[in-house]
């Protein structure tokens, strides 16, 4: 379908607009539109790439006065794809890249549009971080929004957990300024209720003291791979250290050659003594086919991962907490791993404990606070002829692998196909006060481009 504008209208948008307006027809239109993931191809009747909150609120308001259904892009790294709208208008923050640290306080404030790696270079200045995400090119928006998992978390918790404002534009076009004083319902749902509140064009979080981490990888050929991933199995279950984040991986060689390896990838916030004791069993285990773990400051760490999701590549994501890492569960990853179409798809085993754990169930509005293990596939590849079979793959692996996944989802790895009852996992307990939130600020679900959660019955 094509949406034809109302142009007076469109002037009126445009005579107070402080950012770019982009129709179809107009160069940078194109790369606008897209998103890091290639598989994602939709086509918005306009979009309003923002300077501030009040380009957002203008934006809003134009799509509700043309009847156009509106999607909101931050860093454009989730998965889904759900910042684009086919035929409607495409709120676009990718430009609101100031980031404002107070390192007296230990605050930072960021605009929508800032990734992970322009946020740790702008604290790392002032030897402070808080929690982002497992790879450097995504956005803070997003992460935060749905929960924020990475290297710190053991450590420091979630991005949200650290979150301590928003500015954020609501469904009837006004600005708030939601903290835990004001609109206390709305900041306990921004922190992992995803983008179906507003649009938040703002970010404050809490800082903490860190310059420099113990990080990198170790892996084995892929015949070690049960022994490895029992041997992980056993060493996570601790007690580990809350400095130290540890995640499990089945990858590919990254020389191009397609073998398949197995290993993990550390981040320590401790001192290199601690870490060297800490990560010796993980290190001293078996034979491994490279060791590359050392001292580097924490931006470096945050990028351990980026080259394996290269902007442009088409991706196709399953994944779930593991009701247990048994040796059956270990048999049936290892199985389904051997016969991904993809060298550049994996599985990840990402532990949880630590602070990320200390967090009361109903605290925020992420549910998922319990030691144990979140299992992601992550098929990418650059062939769009190659599309039907990594997605057919993706698929059976995780029907293989579902009958050893509890009813838990982590929200930020949904895919652009998963069903009502998968969101519910997402939210758990949380899911019925998410939705009486979003009754009482986005009655007509204005904000549903997004794994959405409908409003509450009146």
């Amino acid at each position: 379908m094509t949406v034809t504008l109302d142009e007076g209208r469109l002037a009126g948008l445009a005579s107070s607009f402080s950012g770019t307006l982009l129709r179809p027809t107009d160069d940078g239109y194109e790369a606008a539109r897209r998103v890091h993931n290639g598989l994602v191809d939709r086509h918005p009747a306009l979009i309003a790439r923002c300077l501030s909150a009040q380009d957002a609120a203008a934006a809003l308001g134009f799509a509700r006065d043309n009847g156009l259904p509106v999607s909101v892009r931050g860093g454009g790294h989730n998965i889904a794809g759900r910042a684009v709208i086919d035929d409607g208008v495409m709120i676009d923050l990718a430009t609101m890249k100031v980031v404002d640290v107070d390192p007296s306080a230990q605050t930072v404030r960021a605009g929508g549009g800032v990734v992970w790696s322009e946020f740790n270079a702008a604290t790392a200045e002032h030897g402070l971080a808080t929690t982002g995400g497992l790879v450097s090119t995504t956005g803070i928006a997003g992460l935060t929004l749905g929960g924020g998992l990475g290297w710190l978390m053991p450590k420091y918790g979630l991005a949200a957990d650290n979150l301590l404002s928003v500015e954020l534009v609501s469904a009837s076009g006004e600005i708030l300024h939601v903290t835990e004083e004001d609109h206390p319902d709305l900041f306990w749902a921004l922190r992992g209720g995803g983008g179906n509140f507003g649009v938040a064009t703002t970010f404050e979080y809490r800082l903490h003291p860190l310059t420099e981490v113990v990080a990198g990888l170790v892996v084995h050929p892929f015949d070690a791979a049960r022994d490895f991933l029992r041997f992980f199995r056993d060493y996570t279950a601790g007690p580990l250290s809350d400095d130290l984040m540890v995640l499990g991986a089945l990858v590919h060689a990254p020389d191009g050659s397609g073998a398949k390896l197995v290993g993990s990838v550390v981040c320590h916030t401790g001192s290199k003594d601690a870490a060297e004791k800490e990560l010796e069993p993980l290190l001293g285990f078996g034979s491994p086919a490279v060791t590359q773990v050392g001292p580097m400051p924490y931006p470096v760490a945050n990028t351990l991962l980026d080259e394996g999701y290269p902007r442009g590549a088409l991706n196709y994501w399953k994944s779930g907490f593991l009701a247990g890492l048994d040796d059956a569960a270990i048999d049936t990853i290892v199985e389904q791993f051997s016969t991904t179409p993809s060298t550049m798809s994996a599985i990840g085993i990402e532990h949880f404990h630590g602070a990320v754990t200390r967090v009361g169930v109903t605290d925020t509005a992420v549910p998922h606070r319990e030691p144990g293990h979140n299992m992601f596939i992550t098929s990418v590849w650059m062939d769009p002829e190659a599309t039907d079979a990594n997605i057919a793959w993706t698929r059976e692996a995780i029907a293989a692998i579902r009958p050893h996944l509890a009813d838990r989802r982590w929200m930020n790895y949904l895919g652009d196909d998963d069903a009502d009852d998968e969101i519910r996992s997402a939210y758990g307990p949380n899911f019925e006060r998410l939705a009486e939130v979003k009754r009482r600020y986005d009655p007509d679900n204005v904000f549903r481009s997004n794994h959405n959660i409908e409003p509450a019955n009146a």
